[in-house]
């Protein structure tokens, strides 16, 4: 059991956490034909923007209802109305998400009283799905939002409808890049069945060229989807933080689930293809037995680097979940575990404690450590402490290919495996070559 501290600060220093809206925005972006609208100020669209931009390399969809000083103090009705009338007048999308942020947030405008209003105002747009979720910035972190964007999304779409043998619902949380998605999905196609992912990044934010450009996502989980996942036979849940979306899939529907903490690693990815042959009475495919075989041999190959090595890590709680038990499994040690919010994984982390911190913290903690691992934002503690950075989360802007950036299953364990393998080996031979230096 983990000691959770949560320093008293007056001040954050170098915030580690990114807002609620940016998880609701990202969770968004999932969704085909969506445009994310946020009530607030242009400048909290710009920031999530620039993130989401620096970090995938692709066009970001991303809408404001542009509140100023007077509409803040006098109510942002119109402001809404005239958002959406002019989405749909303008870009025509099959949904928006709409998402509150901390300005309109501590001003408490009646977000669903507001919306009400504008169905009865605007009846010929009934045919159009507005998902509201409750994001402010003051308060949780992305992975927070993108759940509560997840859980908007499937308290509204689903309907109900005769159960559809072989449809399973996956929801996908935060720690899982769209590449991830895209291996999940194809995995669990090869066990014979249908996944719809909520929201299913894979093929809206992995990077690929369209036909024409877009002001709306072109790809993501279509409206037919969403309306088809309360007929699903089975749930399952990627992250603790989509336990409460499955928890009301199996209110409204009576579907049953289960969630599954992490993908990555031996024994996590055994279970999760264990559970896949129990359900669809399939037994597990040659080619994951093959690729069981060669994750074997290359943990054979990369323990010796990571034995004893002391490793600190500044993530969100389910990402930070999945990585640590990764990194036990290959017998690094934690020195260091700071992220951003609360969450019931963190006082089972098997760890001596975990600190809900800034960047601030992670410097003064994770000094004498083997290996760092972070976003981008960690770098220059890097470069101040002289120990190498593993980059993980959202967001990385120094690197390419997060979008197709996979490590689950058998294969991206392989993957992450190698990636930080081959970072220990090249600083434990810059050591080497140095002593023979200094000798």
């Amino acid at each position: 059991m983990a000691i959770v501290v949560n320093p008293n600060k007056p001040v954050v220093v170098n915030p580690l956490k990114l807002s609620q809206p940016l998880g609701a925005t990202l969770a968004f972006l999932g969704l085909k034909g969506v445009i994310p609208l946020l009530h607030g100020s242009q400048g909290c669209t710009a920031f999530a923007k620039v993130i989401l931009v620096r970090h995938f390399r692709e066009v970001i969809p991303l809408s404001t209802t542009a509140m100023t000083e007077v509409t803040t103090i006098l109510g942002g009705e119109e402001n809404i109305e005239t958002a959406i009338l002019t989405l749909v007048e303008k870009v025509k999308p099959e949904i928006i998400g709409l998402c509150t942020t901390g300005l309109t947030e501590t001003r408490g405008d009646d977000m669903e009283g507001i919306l009400k209003d504008f169905r009865k105002k605007h009846p010929e747009l009934a045919y159009l799905p507005i998902i509201l979720v409750s994001a402010p910035d003051f308060k949780g972190s992305l992975q927070d939002g993108f759940a509560a964007a997840v859980e908007a999304i499937v308290k509204q779409m689903p309907v109900y409808g005769e159960t559809i043998p072989n449809q399973v619902t996956i929801l996908a949380g935060a720690a899982f890049t769209p590449g991830d998605v895209q291996h999940i999905k194809e995995i669990v196609r090869d066990f014979g069945l249908n996944p719809i992912v909520v929201p299913d990044l894979s093929t809206s934010m992995d990077g690929h060229l369209g036909d024409d450009w877009s002001p709306i996502t072109v790809g993501g989980t279509t409206t037919e989807e969403l309306r088809q996942i309360g007929r699903s036979a089975f749930a399952i849940a990627l992250g603790e933080s989509m336990r409460g979306a499955a928890s009301i899939l199996e209110e409204r529907f009576n579907i049953p689930f289960e969630v599954f903490h992490e993908l990555t690693g031996l024994h996590p990815v055994d279970e999760f293809m264990q559970a896949l042959s129990d359900l669809s009475g399939v037994s597990v495919p040659h080619k994951y037995r093959h690729q069981r075989r060669q994750l074997q041999d290359a943990m054979l190959d990369t323990h010796f680097y990571f034995g004893r090595k002391r490793i600190s890590l500044a993530l969100e709680p389910d990402l930070l979940w999945s990585t640590v038990l990764f990194l036990q499994s290959m017998g690094a040690e934690i020195h260091t575990a700071v992220t951003t919010t609360r969450s019931p994984l963190l006082e089972h982390l098997p760890v001596e404690k975990v600190v809900i911190g800034d960047y601030e913290d992670f410097s003064n903690f994770a000094q004498g450590s083997d290996l760092l691992i972070g976003n981008s934002h960690a770098a220059p503690i890097s470069r101040s402490l002289g120990i190498p950075l593993f980059r993980q989360g959202i967001p990385i802007f120094d690197r390419l290919g997060n979008g197709q950036a996979c490590k689950v299953g058998y294969r991206g364990t392989m993957e992450i495996l190698f990636e930080i393998g081959n970072t220990l080996l090249e600083t434990e031979e810059g050591k080497a070559r140095d002593l023979n230096y200094e000798m």
